[in-house]
């Protein structure tokens, strides 16, 4: 399940949707509006593995890596969330929900920048077609 944070503006979860992307919102779908940071993650502990999508710097922690769910800070302008949702949902090492679960990412212009649990070291995932 692909959730998207309330910070998402909601003419890129319309181009989501345009797109065939199914997403939940947070404060429409799930939870309540202005869910605090601790809300959201005790609400992604009570979802079946949720993909949080969300451009809350504050969810890019490493000790924030959980197996049973990803967070994916994007580190984009708000008019870019949509393809950046997009790219990271069809990378090629982000494609399933198996390969993200127990990930901590950050999106962004360069590619993606994660840590997956019981790992030590930040990782570089370049975009398809870059080095």
């Amino acid at each position: 399940m692909n959730v998207l944070d309330e910070n998402i503006p909601m003419d890129q979860r319309d181009l989501l949707r345009a797109w065939g992307i199914h997403c939940r919102l947070i404060g429409r779908d799930l939870s309540q509006l202005s869910a605090d940071d601790d809300n959201i993650v005790v609400l992604l502990h009570r979802l079946k593995q949720p993909t949080l999508l969300t451009r809350d710097e504050d969810f890019f922690r490493r000790k924030l890596c959980h197996s049973g769910y990803c967070l994916v800070f994007l580190d984009a302008r708000p008019a870019e969330s949509a393809e950046f949702i997009r790219r990271v949902l069809r990378h090629p090492q982000f494609r399933t929900k198996a390969q993200r679960m127990g990930t901590v990412a950050r999106a962004h212009h360069d590619g993606i920048h994660f840590w997956r649990r019981n790992e030590a070291s930040l990782h570089r995932a370049p975009w398809p077609g870059e080095r």
